[in-house]
């Protein structure tokens, strides 16, 4: 199968203005009821499921079934999603393989049509419970394989894939040597081979891979073993650059919550070091992060940082911002910066455009089925306001990607920290998917 290609935008003046309203066209229509039909009435409850890790050691992303919840009372208010009232049962996953597996077995239960916008990187033990009741799979995290092999998966982004891919490509532009700190998990054994796609694609050589305890409470000696591996200590080049600059040095972190232990190891380190450039992923990095680490005066100052979304002052999330100041103000676990927050606002966007699409071809039932049968059919793409490209998961919608063949959606953004704010490198998206199709070459 040939992979669909997309050239990666410079947006002109038009582009630009069209960008914005199509902005004002999905604020428009979010704030009119999301499709509610004229004169239809409360139709059936549509009941769906949101989960993710909480009160864990490693990864916690309260704030996606927290948005969940807020979205359902803000669509609720208006009318339902085209008459049908929304219900969101949430399910604390704990970072546990056995639990995500209890949170799919409580979605069926509860007669959920859909999981949307949730956490998990337990794919094997959540996907299986799902596959069997028939139940879709819309706009998860990413964080699981599964997640991009499963026909009952709807991803919103790339994932893990596009997000490493595309920060190896934004570093080759600025480092000659490379060192990923990453997770000693299954999971993170996946890393090296995404970055490296991403620095060969841009004429580097593969990092150098530093495994690092999951969740531990001091990240020392893997600083260490970074610095001196792109040859950034005093050993290598001499007490006479101490405190300096090394060219081309670079590190690259992706350890999830405790990327913020791991550059507070490193900010310590540094000051008897040699200064390297550094760099993660949005999920691994985002503002409150760099403020915690000092801001312009912190190790994250100059930082190359790839996410899937535009950065948090795009105007394009302005929908999301107002669900949040109408319908969760005070709630401090939804972060509209965080990616997770984010991934669910995308998911529910989908949710609510299949489900108007169905009622305006007359169909009253929203079911799982339903629900999946809209989704392969993809008659309609999906809008999310410029928050993505237009979504479909129809076959030729799929990227010829090895190991995650469900990915319609390779688009990154190039991020960088200036004077302690996270901003955009440049505009638009960056389209990995050549990149990601390189490493099946290189790896088979």
């Amino acid at each position: 199968m040939t992979g669909r290609r997309r050239s990666s935008p410079r947006p002109s003046l038009r582009a630009s203005t069209t960008a914005a309203a199509a902005c004002t066209a999905v604020i428009a229509s979010l704030l009119s009821g999301c499709g509610s039909l004229p004169g239809s009435g409360e139709r059936e409850p549509v009941t769906v499921m949101t989960w993710a890790p909480e009160g864990t050691k490693t990864t916690n992303l309260p704030g996606m079934p927290a948005m969940a919840q807020a979205y359902a009372r803000w669509v609720n208010s208006r009318g339902g999603i085209a008459g049908h009232p929304l219900k969101v049962l949430t399910c604390n996953e704990q970072n546990d393989s056995a639990q995500a597996a209890r949170c799919a077995q409580r979605a069926v239960r509860g007669g959920a049509v859909a999981v949307v916008g949730s956490y998990s990187q337990w794919g094997r033990s959540f996907m299986s419970p799902l596959e069997a009741a028939g139940i879709p799979y819309i706009g998860g995290y990413g964080a699981s394989a599964e997640e991009f092999a499963s026909p009952l998966s709807y991803p919103v982004n790339g994932g893990q894939a596009a997000l490493l891919a595309g920060n190896g490509r934004q570093l080759a532009g600025d480092c000659r040597r490379v060192a990923l700190v990453r997770p000693d998990t299954i999971q993170g054994d996946q890393m090296p081979g995404l970055l490296n796609a991403g620095l060969n694609s841009g004429g580097r050589s593969s990092a150098l891979d530093v495994k690092a305890p999951e969740a531990a409470t001091d990240y020392t000696d893997e600083v260490t073993a970074a610095l001196k591996a792109v040859g950034a200590d005093s050993a290598v080049y001499g007490t006479a650059v101490t405190g300096g600059a090394a060219p081309g040095s670079c590190v690259a972190a992706s350890l999830g919550d405790h990327t913020d232990t791991f550059f507070d190891s490193f900010r310590r380190l540094q000051e008897s070091h040699t200064k390297v450039q550094v760099g993660s992923v949005l999920g691994s990095v985002d503002q409150s992060m760099v403020n915690r680490s000092g801001g312009e005066s912190g190790p994250l100052e100059g930082a190359d940082v790839t996410g899937w979304y535009p950065v948090p002052s795009d105007p394009r999330w302005l929908p999301m911002r107002r669900v949040i100041e109408q319908e969760a103000f005070d709630d401090s676990r939804i972060d509209p910066a965080d990616q997770g927050v984010q991934t669910t606002w995308i998911a529910y966007t989908v949710l609510s455009a299949v489900i108007r699409q169905l009622a305006a071809s007359g169909v009253s039932d929203i079911t799982a089925h339903t629900l999946q049968s809209a989704l392969d059919r993809g008659e309609q793409s999906v809008d999310t306001g410029g928050l993505t490209p237009d979504l479909r998961w129809r076959n030729d919608d799929m990227l010829a990607v090895a190991d995650f063949p469900r990915i319609v959606n390779a688009d990154v953004t190039y991020q960088v920290v200036r004077h302690g704010e996270l901003v955009a490198a440049q505009e638009g998206f960056v389209d990995v998917t050549r990149t990601l199709e390189q490493r099946r070459t290189d790896d088979g």
